[in-house]
C-alpha cells in the first residue's frame, strides 16, 4: 500500500482496490433479477432468496462504478457497470415490486415473497440505491426513486417524532411495535442522496431531525453508546436481544460501528447545511468517534474494533467486522477533510494498514467480512462476503468531497485522482 505524506492511502491506491472490489462483485446478479449473497468467491449462495438489501447496496455500488468509469481509458467498464445498475433498478421495478399495496418485498425466491414484512431498513436502501442510479443516468431509476421517497416518507416516516418507525405487514395496516435506531441511520444516508438528486431541501431537513435525536441528544445521554432499539413510545430497551448478542442486524449493547457512521453522516449533513449548520454536528462527530476508538479499538489486546459493547462499556461480541474498519476509514477521512487534524490522517493510515494485514483477501477476492478476535477470518455471524457496500464506500469517501453525496459528487466530476 503506498501512503503518502500526508498518512493517507494514495488516489491510485483507492482506485485499484475499487477496481478490484467491482471485479469481485460483477457476478452477483442472478438471472431471474435481482442480486445474489455472495460467497468467499464471489458467486451468489445457491438456493438462498434474494434478498432487497443486497439488491439494493449493489445496485448503488454499480450506478456508483459506471459514474466512476465513465470516461475513463475503459469504456467497457463502463458499460458493464451500467448493465448491473439497470439489472438491479429492473429487479426494483419488477420482481421485488408489491404491485397491489406498494412497497417491496424484503426477500424473494422462484415462489415469490418469503416474507411480507416491510422494513424501513430495506426501503431506504431502495432510496438510496434509486437516487445513486438517477444520478448515473439509468433508464427508469427516477421514477423510482420518486415512487421509493413518497413510500418512506408516507408509511415510515412519523412527523411527530421526527423518526422512522420499522416494520408494517404487506397490506401497512399493522405496525410492529418495535422501534429501530439503525433503520434511521440508512434513512439518513438515503435522504440526503435524494435531497441532492432531487434538489429538494426538505428531505434533509428531515435527516436533520433524525440525526437530532440520535446524534445530538441520545448519544450523550448513554455516554456516546447510542442506544439501538426502542419500544413504540421511543423508550430504549438497553436489555434488547440480550440472548442473541451477535445478531447480524439487531445485536446487544451498543455498536460501535454504528458510532462511526453516524458521525460520518453527521459531517455530510454538516457540509451540506453549510453555514446552517449547528456546532454539535461536527463537536458530537468528533465525541462519537473518539469514544469508538476508546471503548472499541484493540481492547482486548488485540488490533480491530469489537463489534459491539454493553451500556458500561465493556466489550459484549468480540468479534472483528469488516463494515466497522471501512467506516472507521471512512469517517477518518471525512474528519481530516473538516478539519485538516493530522491526528485523523493518522488513523486513517492506521486502520488501512490494519485492512490491509488482516481484511483485504488477496487470494479470493473482496474483504473478509468477518474475523475472530484473533483476527483470523470467521464466519459465525457473516458467512461468505454477501455485497460490497462498506468497503466500496472505504475506497470513495476519502476521494470525494463532504458534499454533495457520492453519487451528485461523482457526476460533477469532483472524484480526486
Amino acid at each position: 500500500m503506498v501512503v503518502s505524506a500526508a498518512l493517507t492511502p494514495d488516489a491510485a491506491w483507492l482506485r485499484g482496490e475499487l477496481d478490484r472490489l467491482l471485479a469481485f462483485g460483477r457476478h452477483g446478479a442472478l438471472p431471474e433479477g435481482g442480486f445474489g449473497y455472495l460467497d468467499d468467491e464471489g458467486r451468489p449462495v445457491p438456493d438462498r432468496p434474494s434478498e432487497l438489501w443486497i439488491t439494493c447496496r449493489m445496485t448503488h455500488v454499480y450506478a456508483l462504478a459506471h459514474l466512476v468509469s465513465t470516461g475513463s481509458t475503459d469504456e467497457s467498464h463502463a458499460e458493464t457497470y451500467a448493465a448491473l445498475a439497470d439489472h438491479g433498478v429492473a429487479s426494483l421495478t419488477g420482481r421485488f415490486h408489491d404491485d397491489k399495496h406498494g412497497g417491496w418485498w424484503a426477500r424473494v425466491d422462484a415462489d415469490g415473497p418469503t416474507t411480507t414484512a416491510k422494513t424501513a431498513y430495506e426501503h431506504a436502501f431502495v432510496v438510496l440505491a434509486a437516487a445513486s442510479a438517477t444520478a448515473a443516468g439509468r433508464p427508469g431509476a427516477r421514477d423510482l426513486l420518486v415512487d421509493a421517497v413518497a413510500v418512506l416518507l408516507a408509511h415510515f416516516w412519523d412527523d411527530e417524532v421526527g423518526m422512522v418507525v420499522e416494520e408494517w405487514d404487506a397490506a401497512w395496516t399493522t405496525l410492529d411495535p418495535y422501534r429501530g435506531v439503525n433503520a434511521n441511520m440508512h434513512s439518513v444516508e438515503a435522504l440526503l442522496a435524494a435531497a441532492d438528486v432531487l434538489d429538494d431541501p426538505s428531505l434533509r431537513d428531515r435527516a436533520l431531525r433524525v440525526t437530532e435525536r440520535v446524534v445530538r441528544d441520545l448519544a450523550p445521554a448513554y455516554d456516546w453508546r447510542i442506544p439501538e432499539h426502542f419500544d413504540p413510545d421511543w423508550q430504549p430497551l438497553l436489555d434488547y436481544n440480550s440472548d442473541k448478542p451477535a445478531d447480524p442486524f439487531r445485536p446487544a449493547g451498543a455498536t460501535i460501528g454504528h458510532w462511526l457512521e453516524w458521525a460520518r453522516l453527521a459531517l455530510h449533513l454538516r457540509a451540506a447545511l453549510g453555514d446552517q449548520a449547528p456546532d454539535w454536528l461536527l463537536e458530537h462527530a468528533v465525541a462519537l468517534v473518539d469514544a469508538a476508538v476508546v471503548e472499541g479499538w484493540a481492547v482486548d489486546g488485540a488490533d480491530g474494533f469489537v463489534y459491539t459493547v454493553g451500556f458500561d462499556g465493556r466489550p459484549l461480541v468480540r468479534q472483528r467486522m469488516h463494515w466497522v474498519l471501512a467506516e472507521g476509514v471512512a469517517v477518518a477521512a471525512a474528519l481530516l477533510r473538516a478539519t485538516g487534524e493530522r491526528r485523523w490522517a493518522d488513523l486513517h493510515a492506521q486502520w488501512w494498514a490494519y485492512a490491509e494485514r488482516c481484511l483485504l483477501d488477496r487470494e479470493r477476492g473482496s474483504w473478509h467480512h468477518e474475523l475472530a478476535p484473533d483476527n483470523t477470518p470467521d464466519g459465525r455471524t457473516w458467512p461468505g462476503k454477501p455485497d460490497l457496500y462498506h468497503a466500496v464506500g472505504a475506497c470513495l469517501v476519502p476521494l470525494l468531497p463532504l458534499t454533495p453525496t457520492m453519487s451528485v459528487a461523482l457526476r460533477e466530476g469532483l472524484l480526486e485522482g
